[in-house]
């Protein structure tokens, strides 16, 4: 397989010198557009038989061809267009004339509707990351399809497709919605019409979604277009919100386009096939070589996963343009871009800035794994000076991840233990916004967090209470409600197990409090609790933080704003421990009482409180 991949890569390399294959079905990309969007400009790419050598017009009011930009292949030709404020909806007619030829193509230019879009996820919210073909299957009738690459779906292969869908998640909107759930994140529903591929001995479907083949259509196993659609519009219908996972750095190495490559330069090309170093240092490192910095950004994810160049001016609007498509034709609310530093910056810059110029309330947090703050402070609007100045919103919190998990795992020291989340929240002075980052405990790349934390049940509601009480969106991964554990050995696999009760014939039914144990009950109605008192608190979701340096253990602190404060305190120690509050006085004076919101005990002596052994209290201060 690998040599196949190899060779296929050369192939790329040469493209432009060799002639080019004959396209069977001609296609139009977008395949429509709106009139009245903030943006008149419009690229369209045209692929069809030698499309490049044909003569362009277009006669439709309020619509200009500005230019035909031609390329090596002959079988593309890319149209910009402008579409003026004054241009109504209607079919609009391409010509293209060769001498006495003739082409001619339709392409749709709609009205714009009055759907929510673009509506965008802050700290008030509470995100829910699920894979759609582990969550749930609502129709085992598109679970496989013979004409696809991979045509294989059998649940009892870990490393198959499991007939998860869109309608099987739209069932399972109430549950989330008693959780106290507020967005739904699911892993890419683009199609990835790609073939089985050899990863570490074992062949391997695309389920996971990162692969795309085809940007305008979402995958035929989780329901199509249309029941995307209806996903959308009944989960806002619900008061949930919906996340597109985006990729920008690379395709599936079957998509269309690169059976027929436009250009040599669509691609990120080599002597020879490089692989990114995976090192993200090059990037921001001040002393750093070039070449280093280009093998990160420029070298292939893996083989299968050819990567886009995005300084070649047509890449960029090819996924710009999507990008738009996409919340406009859907009506998503915001945007998690995948594998973000390996990205062209500039580029990121210009489709974030084309997101929130067209809506500004979307939210964008990008996927970029790094260990300190300042490179994740790269990555999104901060304070540093450094040359390049990113303008994502948000980002995945990878630093507070790691830290909330060393402080459930490690014994309180001088640096260690819960010191660590109060050292990463320390740094928040590099973050234009902090509360715009994205905070998790695990996710489908990691470990699972009750297995990390050693199946400790007093941790897991720990780290719950850090989750959904500190500042930044919350993320949860499915099932980490329900106890869902694993590590990933020997793979990915294990921590990507189906929802017990999401399909046909499962023995036990865990979106239901009968199907769950006594001790899943327990996490649930915890998550539950925690999540809907947060919800209806914004002195919690959305107020200030005060933290105070963790001492014997102990690590406290407050949200707060003009009307209500909440103090969380955590005892990290095996044993109970009191904590006198006299230290706390700036943000405990005129408070008298408080409510413990998760036993709803009332609390008349406020000087000294009896924290319980590896617990984490969180208290409504009262007057």
């Amino acid at each position: 397989m690998l040599r196949f991949l190899l060779t296929l890569f050369c192939l790329f390399t040469l493209a432009g010198s060799l002639p080019a294959q004959t396209p069977q079905t001609p296609r139009i990309n977008p395949t429509h557009w709106w009139v009245g969007m903030k943006n008149p400009n419009l690229q369209l790419m045209v692929y069809g038989p030698s499309a490049g050598t044909l003569l362009y017009s277009i006669d439709h009011p309020g619509v200009k061809l500005v230019r035909t930009v031609t390329v090596e292949n002959a079988n593309y030709a890319f149209l910009d267009l402008t579409i003026a404020p004054t241009a109504k909806p209607g079919m609009l007619r391409i010509v293209g004339k060769r001498g006495a030829e003739r082409v001619t193509y339709d392409f749709p230019l709609k009205a714009r509707d009055n759907a929510p879009k673009g509506q965008g996820v802050t700290d008030a919210d509470f995100i829910y990351l699920a894979m759609p073909d582990r969550f749930a299957n609502g129709d085992p009738a598109n679970d496989k399809f013979t004409d696809l690459a991979d045509s294989n779906a059998d649940r009892a292969n870990p490393f198959y497709r499991h007939g998860g869908d869109l309608a099987g998640a739209a069932q399972h909107l109430d549950y989330l919605k008693d959780l106290g759930v507020t967005a739904i994140w699911f892993t890419p529903v683009l199609e990835n019409n790609q073939p089985l591929t050899n990863e570490g001995g074992v062949m391997r479907s695309a389920y996971h979604g990162y692969g795309f083949t085809d940007q305008y259509q979402i995958d035929r196993r989780f329901g199509g277009n249309d029941a995307y659609k209806d996903f959308v519009k009944k989960a806002h219908a619900n008061g949930l919100k919906v996340v597109q996972d985006a990729v920008y750095n690379h395709v599936g190495i079957n998509h269309w386009f690169l059976k027929d490559i436009p250009m040599k330069s669509w691609l990120h090309q080599w002597p020879t096939y490089t692989n990114t170093s995976y090192k993200y240092q090059p990037i921001t490192d001040p002393h750093g070589a070039e070449s280093d910095r280009r093998v990160t950004l420029d070298g292939w994810f893996v083989p299968f996963l050819p990567d886009l160049n995005q300084s070649n001016p047509l890449v960029a609007n090819y996924l710009i343009q999507h990008a738009i498509w996409t919340v406009e034709e859907f009506g998503v609310d915001a945007w998690r871009v995948d594998t973000y530093m390996y990205n062209d910056m500039p580029f990121m810059n210009r489709c974030n800035a084309a997101l929130l110029e067209q809506y500004p309330n979307i939210h964008i947090f990008g996927e970029s794994w790094v260990n300190n703050v300042v490179d994740q402070a790269y990555y999104t609007r901060n304070k540093i000076d450094f040359p390049f100045k990113s303008n994502q919103p948000g980002g995945l919190d990878f630093v507070l991840y790691s830290a909330m998990l060393d402080g459930l795992k490690q014994k309180f020291s001088w640096d260690d233990g819960v010191n660590k989340p109060y050292q990463a929240l320390a740094q928040d002075a590099v973050y234009v916004d902090p509360n715009k980052l994205v905070t998790f405990l695990d996710n489908h790349d990691t470990d699972r967090f009750l297995s990390v934390i050693g199946d400790d049940f007093d941790k897991y509601k720990m780290g719950m209470t850090w989750l959904l009480t500190t500042r930044g969106i919350p993320s949860m991964y499915y099932g980490t409600e329900i106890l869902m554990k694993n590590f990933k050995n020997p793979s990915d696999a294990e921590v990507r197990r189906d929802f017990p009760g999401g399909f046909p014939g499962d023995a036990t039914n865990k979106f239901t409090a009968a199907g769950r144990t006594d001790k899943e009950n327990e996490a649930f109605d915890y998550v539950r609790k925690l999540a809907r008192y947060r919800k209806a608190t914004p002195a919690l979701h959305s107020g200030k933080l005060t933290q105070y340096l963790p001492q014997n253990g102990v690590y406290v602190y407050f949200r707060y704003d003009k009307n209500k404060a909440v103090m969380i305190a955590t005892n990290s120690n095996d044993a109970e421990t009191p904590l006198e509050t006299a230290r706390f006085a700036e943000r405990m004076a005129g408070f008298t009482t408080a409510r413990n919101i998760l036993t709803d005990a009332k609390i008349t002596d406020l000087k000294t409180l009896k924290l319980p052994a590896k617990t984490a209290v969180v208290l409504e201060l009262g007057r």
